[in-house]
């Protein structure tokens, strides 16, 4: 089994802000695989489905990024899940616009979503989607992943980041690529 999470913050004022990339991120896979079927469990939008024989879900916890952890926790206690079978997609800032980097492990780097799931899973041995967001260095931290993205930048995530996210979902699930390779495959490009 699999589980796919989308990092964001819930309620509609942050539809399209940096920090809710995870989200969109989710919200087109959902829609790649045909999923419509929404449940609420766990602390988490949550859209089940089967891809080559296995189980795969995927989440939007609804807890706020802060507390990402929690929903993660309960549905990786609930279906015994392995830390190998976590994929988290989120935002990062010190990523250039439109970038994609893979990780297997480590440190938070200072997202509060990452240090809390870290915290709640009593692990970093999940596997990571990283979403260059870039950063504006006159704007602060806070107010550059809360702020919305441009038009013309919503545009190339949804035609261009968000289709790479897709294959490298299709790789792994579908195709069994393991990690290893995809990190060789995409990280760097």
């Amino acid at each position: 089994m699999k589980l796919i999470v989308g990092l964001g913050n819930k309620s509609r004022e942050y539809t399209y802000t940096r920090h809710n990339i995870g989200f969109l991120a989710v919200d087109k896979l959902v829609h790649k695989f045909n999923l419509v079927k929404q449940k609420n469990a766990f602390n988490a939008f949550l859209w089940e489905t089967t891809i080559n024989n296995e189980k795969v879900i995927f989440c939007q916890p609804q807890t706020f990024m802060n507390l990402s952890g929690v929903a993660v926790s309960q549905i990786k206690q609930f279906y015994k899940l392995s830390y190998e079978d976590i994929i988290v997609i989120y935002d990062d800032k010190d990523l250039p616009f439109n970038t994609i980097k893979l990780k297997k492990n480590g440190s938070n780097a200072g997202h509060n979503g990452i240090k809390n799931l870290i915290q709640k899973l009593g692990s970093d041995n999940f596997y990571r989607i990283r979403l260059g967001i870039g950063k504006d260095f006159q704007i602060t931290t806070r107010n550059w992943v809360l702020g919305k993205f441009p038009t013309d930048q919503l545009t190339v995530i949804e035609h261009d980041l968000l289709e790479r996210v897709y294959i490298i979902i299709v790789q792994h699930l579908i195709k069994g690529d393991n990690f290893d390779k995809l990190m060789s495959l995409y990280n760097g490009k």
